[in-house]
Parts: C-alpha cells; sequence; structure tokens
C-alpha cells in the first residue's frame, strides 16, 4: 500500500491506516488527542504512540473529571512513571487541560462541536502531493489557538492545535497517492 511516507513501522503504520486523519466526535478521544499532542511538543510522534497505552493508565484513562482533581501526589506518581514523558510541565498542564476542558464543556454544547467548528463542522480536503508541501500550522489552527489559550488551555500552539486537526480528521492531509486519501472523501487521484 502506498501509504504517507511518515508511516514505515508499527506503530505508525497501523495509527495510519486505521485512526490518522478519521474524522473524530467523541469528546474523550478528542480530550486524549490534545493531551497527547500536547506530551509530543519537542519528541517525535512515535514515541508518544508508543507510549500511548501507558498514557491512559497513568491518567485514568484522560478522564478529565478524574485528572482535574489530580494533586501533588498524583504529580508525583507521574514523573516517576517511565511509560509517560516525565516532564513536570506537560503534566502540569494536562491537569489544567483537564479543568479547562470541564469548564469548556460547560459552557458549550460539547468540546467536539467547539473544536469542529473552526472547520466550519466538515473536514477540510487537502490535495498534498508530497509531504513538503503539508502545512505545520494554518489560519484554522492559529485561531484554534488563541482561544484555547485565552480559556486556559496549555501546550497549545498553532503547530500543536493543526496536529490535533490532522489526527482527528478536521483536515485530511493523507496524500493524494495514498489510499486513505480517498477513504476519507477526499477526491479521487487525476492521472
Amino acid at each position: 500500500m502506498p501509504r504517507c511516507p511518515w508511516a514505515t513501522t508499527e506503530p505508525a503504520i497501523a495509527y495510519h491506516d486505521q485512526e490518522w486523519g478519521a474524522p473524530a466526535h467523541d469528546d474523550l478521544v478528542l480530550f486524549e488527542f490534545l493531551i497527547l499532542e500536547g506530551a509530543q511538543a519537542g519528541l517525535s510522534w512515535i514515541t508518544i504512540l508508543k507510549k500511548r497505552k501507558n498514557y491512559r493508565k497513568a491518567f485514568d484513562g484522560f478522564r478529565a473529571e478524574k485528572i482535574a482533581r489530580y494533586g501533588t501526589h498524583d504529580v508525583k506518581r507521574l514523573l516517576g512513571d517511565a511509560g509517560i514523558v516525565r516532564n513536570r510541565l506537560k503534566i502540569a498542564a494536562t491537569i489544567q487541560n483537564a479543568k479547562a476542558f470541564l469548564a469548556l464543556r460547560e459552557e458549550m454544547e460539547s468540546f467536539d462541536a467547539y473544536l469542529w467548528n473552526f472547520v466550519g463542522g466538515k473536514p477540510k480536503q487537502s490535495r498534498w502531493r508530497s509531504m513538503a508541501e503539508v502545512p505545520a500550522r494554518t489560519p484554522e489552527s492559529d485561531a484554534m489557538s488563541r482561544d484555547l489559550m485565552r480559556r486556559g488551555f496549555k501546550f497549545v500552539g498553532s503547530t500543536i492545535c493543526y496536529a490535533l486537526m490532522q489526527a482527528t480528521g478536521m483536515v485530511n492531509d493523507h496524500l493524494v497517492t495514498c489510499p486513505r486519501h480517498a477513504e476519507l472523501g477526499g477526491a479521487a487521484r487525476r492521472k
């Protein structure tokens, strides 16, 4: 299968073939990706993918209600957990993001509706032929980043927000040569 060139080994291949770019609308899944994309800052995505199962265990299945109540003991436990990225700022950001997530859900219909509003409620279909064409950020990710920060979220710069948009299918950034591009609603490749 002529996949996007970044998916060459497991678990990246399975992630590419089954998840990346598929529209996600579950608040829990969207929150998980927000946290994982923030944890990835400065690291490779494959590092986070390999630690994903550990993250789910360490952070109570990404249940924001539990994470928002984490205290000093939990931070100490997480800093000692070799199964995740042990960065004090990223751990503190996860706890803060859980609180901000809960506040946002109080105000809005859902985290899903809030995030998808930045792309008009449906996936933006790209037509990239090479990875060099794929942007690291867009006006939509800039707007998402600004608004999330205004609401108290941390580790939500525009590049992180764009990666979130790619992962959760808000944008279809599979290359046109990749079968997943058409499977996820992209126009068929022109010969």
